[in-house]
């Protein structure tokens, strides 16, 4: 697998910016539901009026793939008429192979979107639109997830528009190296939208027990249930920034470790004696 690109520094400027003026900024645009879906189509179609942008995105549905990678297997992808390469995988194939194999030159930004649902607190776990943005960063790329939240969200043009805005600002200015912006945007018409907040991650509670079944032969199926309800929702957080009719842009990174806990940790693993050490 390929090393991710060097950064230049602690604040890494997108390349659109370095090149700002001498010629369009170049998108790759990807997402978890899919090549038909309508939010991608939308973004597509709004971001195409200003900028390069090439599609690549799952020939399906893959929603909750999380960074999921094929490995064992090897990958069909199709370039469409209209120009969309078609990925029989998962979002991070979609985003890896098109970085790493399929384009000749590299985008630059990754986005990923829009999503048909948010993607607040602990969702971004499971997140294959968030993944995808999350590969982009991987590969030494400025990225951003975009999800349009609700039950069955409509105002993807109020999405659109937002990403459009943000981009538009991103031509001279940059995304901290090693940071995916996530935004969720309220499924709401776009005089209705209260404004922007940066926000941090909130939590949910447990998800809601699995609700059993049983297929037309009888043998026992499983559907997970809902996922939780807001836990930590403090005004300073992503459910709480939507809940109030705000845009929530979240700063995230794939560093997992908890800082916090290492001193704690420390000091019971550090008693333990295993083999010759300790």
């Amino acid at each position: 697998m390929p090393a991710p690109r060097p950064d230049s520094g602690p604040d890494a400027v997108s390349p659109a910016a370095r090149e700002a003026g001498t010629r369009p900024m170049r998108i790759l645009l990807s997402n978890d539901d899919g090549y038909r879906a309508p939010g991608l189509l939308c973004l597509w179609r709004v971001l195409s009026r200003r900028w390069e942008v090439t599609v690549a995105a799952p020939d399906r549905d893959r929603s909750g793939a999380s960074n999921s990678l094929t490995l064992r297997n090897p990958l069909r992808a199709e370039r469409r008429e209209d120009g969309f390469i078609v990925v029989e995988g998962t979002p991070t194939d979609c985003v890896h192979l098109a970085l790493t194999g399929l384009l000749e030159q590299d985008p630059d930004i990754v986005v990923s979107g829009i999503n048909a649902g948010g993607n607040l607190g602990d969702d971004v776990l499971y997140s294959g639109t968030v993944a995808a943005a999350l590969e982009g960063r991987h590969l030494g790329l400025p990225a951003m997830a975009v999800s349009l939240v609700g039950r069955n969200p409509q105002c993807y043009e109020t999405a659109a528009a937002v990403v459009e805005r943000f981009l538009g600002e991103l031509e001279h200015g940059f995304i901290p190296s090693g940071t995916v912006l996530n935004v969720n945007v309220p499924d709401l018409p776009p005089e209705r939208i209260a404004g922007t907040r940066v926000t941090r991650l909130g939590h949910r509670h447990r998800s809601r027990p699995a609700v059993a079944g049983r297929d037309p032969s009888g043998e026992r199926i499983y559907w997970f249930g809902e996922a939780g309800s807001a836990r930590d929702n403090a005004p300073d957080t992503d459910f709480h920034a939507v809940e109030q009719g705000f845009v929530s842009v979240t700063p995230i990174h794939a560093d997992l470790t908890r800082h916090r806990a290492l001193d704690t940790i420390s000091s019971w693993v550090g008693k333990l004696t295993i083999g010759n050490g300790t």
